[in-house]
């Protein structure tokens, strides 16, 4: 109590005011009169009721505590409190006092008042006061402090005040004086401007009413008892001492329960209502974390719209954290069957704002709402037809939001958790795998045309139904051998095969969505023992039938891709364990035999990838059994390939020749076809037949190119390289040069081919010369190998690669059905160029700035690669100023040319803005300390565009104003102006006015160079005030202060979302937005009013 006589001195001041004299006077006579009514009550209930333990007379005066350091942590709260609670018992005034300056303190203040004018001192005077501290900084928020000792001081007030209720349950909480008063404080600081103040009052008035649920149902379950001995004891007798007393302890629990149901509404209506919209996000969340536990906990008074309406409402809420914090309220609301009868007309009137809620921005505000829509359709509160906006996010991109989605889909759709009607597959166990399977396969043709889509669901749902890991179900459902769902259409075997591989996938641990991080999986140690039993029982249960639906469906090139690879995630050594060695052999030839049955990509793909593993992967007998196969394809592949070959030369049709160059192709993408004669005859048929299909001509290119790159590989890995083998190679790749050389010059000048082959040509040219660069093979054995491009074929390759970025959008979205339309867009070509860059491949002066000259022209994607070659040349180049420069000319070239050659006036403005943009963006990455980092990069740029600028004057000085102002304005003061002197000095001699347009755009770059100046010096001389100031004496922070007053203490969003308010507080209004002031001085007089209306009366 060190500040009493700080708090007397103005509670002295204060009470000369008449009005706030008799109120504490009237507060003074309630609290005796109410006290002495309550004394009266424990009196007559000495009899029955079993009172609180009476003191010790032994028992001496309690020490007097500091329950601020109590609260801090430094002492025993429970200790504490019982402590407290004795002194009060032995001196009311002196023990308020000390909780009330803990209060004040707790918010940050140190104010105290004097036992003695405990009732005499007004609410709003202390009020006002306290908050003159905090406009003064005199206070220290506790809550936001980063002292170690304060970490928990949040937590210990909430139990404090827990422990103080539960403590004071057998006395002073009823005693109508003490919690009364702690409420008026709690619920007028609440309504304070200073942020520290209403949050901390909130919590200190959210945690009572939580208190007070405790308590209540406490003395509602005593009531219940009450009640049940007293109806026991009147079957008995109908009066007596023992039902006397069972009526009185009756009264006094069922008037307790109405004491602490007053005292909750008071803190809902006093502090609640304005906090709930409270400016400060912490304050609303806390508000409606609150509410949903007082409704769940004490439904009997807070289970009703007049309470449940503020959920609603904050669905709304501007702040993620209170939207999940209503929702999360709610969820538990509805999770329970007896709450959803009362909470009809809520559900009729929110419902839709739930369902909104589950594309929410806030990732985890958005799973929230989806659980919650899972209970409202527990409780078939909403139809199906409001569920189709969530049911497009099962293709949402992030993957918690996808799970959510999933559960709901299979609690729902698939295993109809919700759905009381009967299952449309009658007379079968509704649980079952087939039925579970037979609903999925309904959801997956909605998304047939498109097996990426049919990916996407069964990854959502995959987790949560188990009747994916059924694979016997599934393949007797293949196979058309499961009686309850009968045979299978086209459609659905398409459908659950995609389900059966992804499921397997799953299963062994792969991602079967795309990852956009691109980590590496880690995985512990029981997920490999767990992936490994699904192996294991994936295995087992198809190696008999495997052979079986591989005959059925290989004919289906939409099937055979799925299910060829599935053999790739079996277990193979248990089928010599199992004694099934036949039908692994037979599972290879139908392998072997479906690469020959198709000629589409994916299909080849998957065989060549399947029977390379069963090759490489099996044990024994079984190696050498899928070698042998392996062979056999290879011989039989060149065999029809030598044949088709010829019958091109008869002059018959390319068709044969094209599918087996494809499937030749997808073979040597994972192992060797080192076959020279083969190589030699394509290089033939090549060289002969100039006429050939374009495809055919990139087969064709793409296989040579292959075979060369084997035979690189097989040279470098080899420890003793033959002269022979090496003037082979040297023969094989010169060939192909020959014939890239001979294309891309066709290519250049005819445009007789179309944009698929220029593609193949860059991309080819561009791993070539990347295989056999100088670099790799100088001062080695195999020097001879290394290989420049010279500078014709350099220029050629480039002039192609910009004709490819040239390509419109719709020649691109011709291509987009194309089978290897992923390898023939205009990425490749960019791809390629930037990779020869990159590898040191080709002078970095040259192509460098011709590949940056074209950024932001062609998309995004070609835009973001550019930016990828940009970031790669910095870190591996001290000083890129050249390049910069030298892309900087090329556009403005490119302008110039488009000029000169009378052009479209549309055409020349696109090629000028082009040019401003990549000044734009190239000077755009020199911000913040890379303006200093770089500062002689950038100057060099400036210095040497403006001697390009004047070169030709005053035709080039355009190049000023678009290309070098830019970089210019990134450079300090002094530099500025040293390149202002140097501009103006090129020009003192010049007689301007014979071309005033031509000079017109160094004058617009000497004058936006004066303004930049003029704004650095305005800043400096800000800056140097700064200076000044810090030089002065320390001012107490004001930051801190700013941060605590707000403009105003509550949100101004409109209380009703639907356009009303609210009608439960139809009482005086004071406006929140109003200084605390002028509402307290409206409150003092209202009291004046109602006194001189009293005497009236």
């Amino acid at each position: 109590m060190e500040d009493a006589p700080h708090g007397h001195k103005r509670s002295r001041d204060r009470d000369e005011d008449d009005d706030s004299g008799k109120a504490g006077g009237e507060n003074q006579e309630r609290s005796v009169s109410e006290g002495s009514d309550q004394m009266e009550v424990d009196a007559s209930a000495d009899d029955f009721q079993e009172t609180h333990p009476q003191p010790k007379r032994s028992r001496t005066h309690p020490t007097q505590q500091n329950l601020i350091e109590v609260v801090k942590g430094k002492e025993d709260i429970p200790k504490a409190v019982k402590i407290w609670v004795e002194r009060y018992e032995d001196s009311p005034r002196l023990a308020t006092a000390e909780l009330l300056a803990m209060l004040f303190e707790a918010c940050g203040a140190k104010y105290s008042i004097k036992e003695e004018l405990l009732d005499e001192t007004d609410v709003d005077d202390v009020v006002v006061a306290l908050v003159n501290l905090a406009r003064d900084g005199e206070i220290e928020d506790y809550q936001s402090s980063k002292k170690k000792e304060l970490k928990n001081f949040k937590e210990n007030l909430v139990s404090f005040w827990n422990h103080l209720i539960l403590e004071c349950q057998n006395g002073p909480l009823f005693d109508k004086v003490l919690f009364d008063k702690c409420m008026d404080y709690i619920i007028a600081l609440s309504c304070t401007p200073p942020r520290v103040y209403r949050l901390t009052a909130t919590l200190m008035g959210l945690q009572l009413v939580t208190s007070f649920i405790s308590v209540a149902n406490t003395l509602g379950s005593q009531r219940e008892t009450t009640q049940r001995q007293l109806n026991a004891e009147n079957k008995k007798r109908a009066d007596g001492p023992r039902v006397e007393s069972l009526n009185k302890r009756l009264s006094v629990t069922h008037e307790q329960i109405t004491t602490l149901e007053d005292m909750m509404r008071k803190i809902f209506t006093g502090l609640f209502v304005h906090r709930y919209r409270d400016i400060d996000n912490d304050i609303r969340m806390s508000c409606i974390q609150s509410l949903g536990i007082w409704i769940l906990s004490y439904p009997s008074l807070f289970l009703q719209d007049l309470y449940l309406k503020y959920l609603g409402w904050t669905l709304n809420d501007r702040n993620a954290g209170v939207r999940k914090a209503s929702l999360l309220a709610l969820r538990k609301l509805y999770e329970m069957d007896e709450n959803v009868p009362t909470l009809g007309l809520f559900t009729e009137r929110f419902s839709n704002r739930m369902i909104e809620m589950a594309d929410d921005v806030d990732m985890p505000a958005a799973i929230c709402a989806i659980g919650l829509v899972k209970q409202l359709l527990r409780h078939q509160l909403i139809p199906d037809d409001d569920l189709g906006p969530l049911y497009d996010l099962l293709i949402d991109q992030p993957q918690e939001i996808r799970r959510a989605i999933g559960e709901l889909v299979y609690d729902h759709l698939i295993a109809q958790k919700f759905n009381s009607s009967p299952s449309g597959l009658t007379g079968h166990d509704d649980s079952s795998s087939e039925i579970h399977i037979f609903r999925m396969l309904q959801i997956l043709r909605e998304f047939s045309t498109d097996p990426i889509l049919s990916v996407y669901v069964i990854d959502d749902v995959w987790e949560y139904m188990k009747a994916m890991k059924d694979w016997k179900c599934i393949i007797s459902m293949l196979l058309d051998q499961n009686p309850r769902t009968g045979s299978t259409n086209d459609e659905d075997s398409t459908n659950l095969i995609r389900l059966l591989f992804a499921s397997v996938r799953k299963a062994v641990g792969e991602k079967i969505i795309p990852s956009t991080d691109n980590r590496k999986q880690y995985h512990s140690k029981a997920q490999r023992e767990m992936f490994e039993n699904n192996r294991k029982d994936i295995t087992i249960a198809m190696m008999k039938i495997y052979p079986q639906i591989l005959r059925k469906f290989m004919a289906d090139k939409a099937k055979v891709s799925s299910l060829v690879e599935i053999i790739m995630f079996m277990k193979l050594e248990l089928y010599s364990l199992k004694r099934q060695e036949q039908s692994f052999k037979a599972a290879v030839r139908l392998i072997k035999d479906a690469f020959f049955k198709h000629g589409e990509k994916e299909a080849l793909r998957s065989c060549v990838k399947a029977i390379t593993f069963c090759a490489s992967e099996s044990k024994g007998e079984l190696q050498d059994f899928s070698r042998g196969k392996l062979k056999d394809l290879e011989d039989e592949l060149l065999d029809k390939l030598t044949s088709a070959i010829r019958e091109v030369k008869d002059g018959n049709d390319e068709y044969s020749l094209l599918v087996n160059l494809k499937r030749l192709y997808e073979l040597q993408l994972l192992k060797p076809v080192l076959v020279e004669s083969m190589y030699d005859e394509i290089a033939l048929t090549l060289h002969n037949f100039r006429n050939l299909d374009e495809e055919v001509i990139c087969f064709l290119l793409l296989n040579m190119h292959m075979y060369v790159t084997w035979s690189l590989h097989s040279i470098i890995n080899c420890e003793a390289v033959s002269e022979a083998s090496l003037s082979s190679l040297l023969s094989k790749r010169d060939t192909l040069f020959e014939e890239l050389s001979y294309f891309l010059h066709g290519v250049e000048e005819s445009r007789k081919y179309g944009n698929q082959l220029a593609l193949r040509i860059c991309a080819i040219l561009a791993e070539e010369w990347c295989l056999f660069r100088k670099s790799i093979f100088d001062s080695s054995k195999l020097e001879r190998l290394g290989y420049c491009p010279n500078n014709i074929l350099l220029e050629k390759f480039w002039k192609l690669c910009a004709e490819i970025f040239n390509t419109s959008d719709e020649t691109d979205e011709e291509n987009e059905n194309k089978e290897y339309v992923e390898e023939t867009n205009r990425d490749v070509a960019a791809i390629a160029a930037c990779k020869l860059v990159i590898s040191d491949v080709v002078p970095k002066d040259y192509l460098g700035p011709e590949i940056i000259s074209h950024l932001g022209m062609h998309g995004p994607s070609v835009t973001n690669i550019i930016k990828n070659l940009i970031t790669c040349l910095r870190k591996k180049e001290d000083d890129i100023s050249n390049i910069y420069l030298e892309s900087l000319k090329r556009a403005y070239q490119r302008y110039a040319s488009e000029l000169s050659s009378d052009r479209e006036e549309p055409s020349v403005d696109k090629c000028l803005e082009v040019c401003r943009e990549l000044a734009g963006g190239l000077s755009g990455m020199y911000i913040g300390a890379a303006r200093n980092k770089y500062r002689l990069e950038i100057l060099r740029v400036v210095k040497e565009g403006v001697e390009f600028a004047f070169r030709d004057s005053p035709r080039q000085l355009l190049f000023l104003e678009v290309a070098i102002l830019p970089f210019a304005t990134r450079l300090s003061v002094p530099d500025i102006s040293d390149i202002k002197r140097d501009v103006q000095g090129r020009i003192v001699h010049v007689n301007t006015d014979e071309d005033p347009s031509g000079w017109r755009p160094c004058f617009t770059f000497l004058e936006t160079l004066e303004e930049k100046l003029k704004n650095e010096d305005l800043q400096d001389d800000k800056e140097e005030v700064a200076v000044k100031r810090r030089g002065r004496p320390k001012k107490r922070p004001e930051t801190e202060r700013k941060r605590l007053f707000d403009e105003r203490s509550g949100s101004d969003e409109d209380e009703s979302i639907s356009g009303g308010s609210d009608r439960e507080d139809n009482g005086d209004f004071v406006d929140e937005d109003a200084p605390l002031i002028e509402t307290i001085r409206s409150a003092a007089r209202r009291r004046a009013l109602r006194g001189e209306r009293s005497k009236g009366h």
